[in-house]
């Protein structure tokens, strides 16, 4: 060994023996290399990094700190690091209902926030295309997604979900008047988008049975669905439509929820039902599909929305239905898991 530089000093080893070298990269990346070898007798070294699971801003920095350890080691002149990840298939619950104005995206919106207080790597996409109102209720209005090559980067906010929404990318208040075609294209852009950690995906569904349904059903096929209803007859029968496309798509259905469920009076207490009370909960039993829970008809719910802060961000009673259905929703997730 007398007279070799350090820097060559690979060229008395025996250049098969990359254990040692093959053991750091696994201890400093949590077993996250493989395929370690060098690539000629300069002391090139190759290496593959699996980087799933981890978003964007987390890679970089691992990388960097994969070929500075092993680049201070002697017999190691270059590093050459391949980064590779899985494209892992979403977990998408669809949240949907039959018609408009049932509070559906007041409930995707307090959903997504309550599966991720509950651990759930969960993100939220706004595909109420023609009528988008999650950026008002996240607190990210005027806020646009940014590109990474072809994929949008989901916009995230202070409750922890990312969020993307055609709210985000359309000017405030321009109608979007998009055919079958070009809604589906942009339901796909909303989609397939850099979800990095995520997992598992609410989605917030326009009203109805129209294109944007058929195209997620097609492409993006949900693990489950939640709907929403109020209780009067009339909201319960547009419902079950909803049910009916999901079950016809063979897309189980995780549960009914019942809002704007009573009102109490906040002078004198007295609660009234000016929807009426129960229809959901009894159409559930109807039907043989779950009861996810009510949420009332709150005068706190209605301004927190209004000013972007969901209910179930916060330790108020009004987040208290909210964390009840999710707990639900959390439950038929782990049980799909372990099937």
């Amino acid at each position: 060994m007398a007279g070799i530089r350090p820097s060559q000093a690979y060229l008395a080893l025996d250049m098969t023996d990359t254990a040692p070298l093959a053991s750091l990269a696994t201890d400093l990346t949590g077993g996250r290399t493989s395929g370690l070898r060098f690539l000629d007798d300069a002391g090139t070294l190759a290496i593959v990094l699996d980087v799933t699971g981890l978003a964007e801003p987390e890679r970089k920095p691992l990388e960097e700190k994969l070929r500075d350890a092993l680049l201070a080691r002697d017999e190691v002149t270059s590093v050459r690091v391949a980064m590779t990840a899985e494209k892992k298939a979403l977990t998408i619950v669809a949240v949907g209902s039959g018609k408009g104005g049932v509070g559906k995206s007041t409930l995707a919106a307090n959903l997504a926030v309550a599966l991720h207080r509950r651990g759930v790597k969960v993100g939220l996409v706004d595909a109420d295309i023609y009528g988008p109102s999650l950026p008002r209720l996240m607190d990210s209005e005027g806020t646009k997604p940014e590109a990474q090559g072809s994929k949008l980067v989901p916009v995230p906010n202070a409750y922890g979900v990312p969020m993307l929404s055609t709210g985000q990318i359309a000017a405030p208040g321009q109608a979007i008047a998009w055919r079958g075609p070009m809604a589906g294209k942009a339901l796909e852009q909303l989609v397939d988008a850099r979800w990095g950690a995520v997992d598992t995906l609410v989605v917030d569904l326009p009203p109805g049975t129209g294109d944007v349904q058929l195209t997620m059903i097609q492409r993006h096929k949900p693990a489950g669905a939640v709907i929403v209803s109020t209780p009067q007859d009339l909201a319960l029968i547009d419902a079950a439509r909803a049910i009916s496309l999901f079950e016809q798509a063979d897309v189980p259905i995780i549960g009914l929820v019942e809002n704007m469920a009573g009102y109490a009076c906040p002078h004198c207490g007295g609660v009234s039902d000016p929807f009426g009370r129960g229809g959901a909960e009894a159409a559930a039993g109807e039907m043989g599909i779950a009861f996810l829970g009510r949420v009332p008809l709150a005068i706190g719910i209605r301004l927190a929305s209004d000013g972007g802060v969901p209910p179930a961000a916060g330790t108020d009673p009004a987040g208290e239905p909210f964390h009840a259905v999710a707990a639900k929703v959390a439950d038929w997730l782990d049980a799909r898991k372990a099937r």
